[in-house]
């Protein structure tokens, strides 16, 4: 339900959407491609957000690049969000307002 409600808001505000299926796929593409942001679900197969976000901050030094990241998780985390490398953090569920709060926030920063 989080994954259709960010998408279709995206989708409808124009944007490119890339979905990942697990943790290591998420970082595969993040290592393949620039985006402007990531939403990254802390509790997925196969390599969860955590270690996907951690694994792509040291990727990024070595490329000298930045994507900020969002969390989407369903417990109450912030501190070892932050501590993997990640941006921001959104609860589950997610609700439109927070999520358009969050990226305008970070969008505006990264600009």
């Amino acid at each position: 339900m989080n994954r259709r409600l960010a998408h279709g808001l995206l989708t409808r505000e124009g944007h490119h959407v890339t979905l990942a299926d697990n943790g290591a796929q998420a970082l595969a593409r993040l290592r393949q491609g620039q985006y402007d942001v990531v939403l990254m679900d802390v509790e997925m197969p196969v390599m969860n957000g955590l270690a996907a976000t951690a694994a792509l901050r040291d990727h990024e030094q070595k490329m000298g690049r930045y994507t900020p990241v969002i969390a989407l998780t369903s417990n109450n985390n912030p501190d070892e969000c932050r501590a993997a490398g990640m941006d921001a953090f959104l609860s589950k569920p997610l609700t439109i307002d927070a999520f358009r709060a969050v990226l305008t926030h970070l969008l505006r920063d990264a600009a």
